[in-house]
């Protein structure tokens, strides 16, 4: 299992990052002519947010990238024991494969909505349907259930850390993501909310 972990791990987030991020944004970019990476620089709160979030998936990346070159070190570095279990570990690895598929659908169905941060100059579609019909925000929330299935393959008080920081992080740019939608889209966004959970529902 450690062998399989070792590749599995690193390739994912290769994969994770390549389509979910660089891909969809070139393609998006292409389609409406800017960056979709509207992320703040500037010294603001949410631009404090913007910045720990890219340094937190940066972290994570060099973290899983060590796995795969220096596995002697970082295999047996914080790790948690008792969470050890083959049977959890491969339900770890079905999580995160179904994650990666659940957020690259979720972007796809954004089409040129998609953004990375809140643009505010340009009003996008409110998007309801298909996967926005169980969640408000289901690319976060399948990143939020990426990070759980990492932890279970990999559990270490690392990769909890990166879980409980990224659920954070999320949590705090899903509320900012709102504020911005409520200015934007009023009673259509407000009729939304109540009929969408933040996260997930099945009604």
């Amino acid at each position: 299992m450690a062998d399989f972990i070792r590749f599995f791990i690193p390739l994912y987030f290769i994969v994770f990052f390549t389509i979910s991020f660089v891909g969809i944004s070139y393609k998006v970019a292409k389609q409406i002519g800017k960056n979709p990476n509207v992320l703040p620089k500037d010294d603001s709160v949410y631009g404090l947010v913007g910045f720990y979030f890219k340094m937190t998936l940066c972290v994570l990346f060099i973290y899983t990238m060590l796995l795969l070159f220096l596995p002697e070190k970082i295999f047996n570095a914080f790790k948690i024991t008792m969470l050890e279990y083959v049977p959890l570990q491969y339900t770890g690895v079905v999580i995160m494969i179904f994650a990666l598929i659940w957020v690259i659908i979720a972007q796809l169905q954004m089409k040129n909505s998609w953004r990375i941060g809140v643009d505010s100059t340009t009003k996008t579609e409110l998007i309801t349907h298909g996967l926005f019909r169980f969640s408000r925000n289901p690319i976060f929330l399948g990143m939020t259930i990426s990070l759980v299935g990492f932890f279970l393959v990999f559990p270490t008080v690392i990769a909890f850390s990166f879980l409980l920081i990224g659920s954070i992080l999320m949590q705090i740019q899903i509320r900012i993501e709102e504020e911005y939608l409520l200015k934007q889209h009023e009673q259509i966004y407000v009729t939304y909310k109540k009929r969408v959970a933040r996260m997930f529902s099945l009604y």
